[in-house]
């Protein structure tokens, strides 16, 4: 999943947030494909995880804090939408310490991840820059 322009809200800070999102997610989805072993994989995927709990506090916030300024009138659905996100993060991340790094559960998390990026950004966070347009 590329990022293409059209994604963008026209917010700088939070379509750079986006970019990153994608790049990285592109490059865990790469490391998760590949022919290495497992033991290789690692690193990246533990590097990619240890983003994505920073991230989704952070991302979700700005992004919050946005919508609050332009009275986006579905700011409690896609908050709650956020909290969501935020509890699988922390889940995947306490389950896959537990596991001693389950190579399955990084599997289920590439997809979501995935899945988040079609369903939420490329999607939902549309709703926001539309709303924003026409607002002028």
């Amino acid at each position: 999943m590329l990022w293409k322009d059209n994604y963008e809200l026209g917010v700088p800070q939070i379509d750079a947030q986006h970019k990153e999102l994608f790049r990285r997610v592109e490059s865990f989805l790469q490391v998760l494909r590949s022919e290495d072993s497992w033991e290789k994989k690692l690193p990246k995927l533990n590097e990619t995880l240890e983003f994505m709990k920073k991230y989704v506090v952070e991302h979700f916030h700005d992004e919050e804090e946005y919508q609050k300024s332009i009275n986006y009138p579905g700011y409690e659905a896609h908050k709650q939408r956020h909290m969501g996100m935020v509890g699988y993060v922390q889940e995947v991340s306490r389950k896959y310490e537990q596991s001693n790094y389950d190579e399955n559960l990084m599997q289920e998390f590439g997809g979501r991840l995935l899945s988040w990026l079609i369903n939420h950004v490329a999607a939902e966070d549309q709703l926001i820059a539309d709303y924003a347009k026409k607002r002028g």
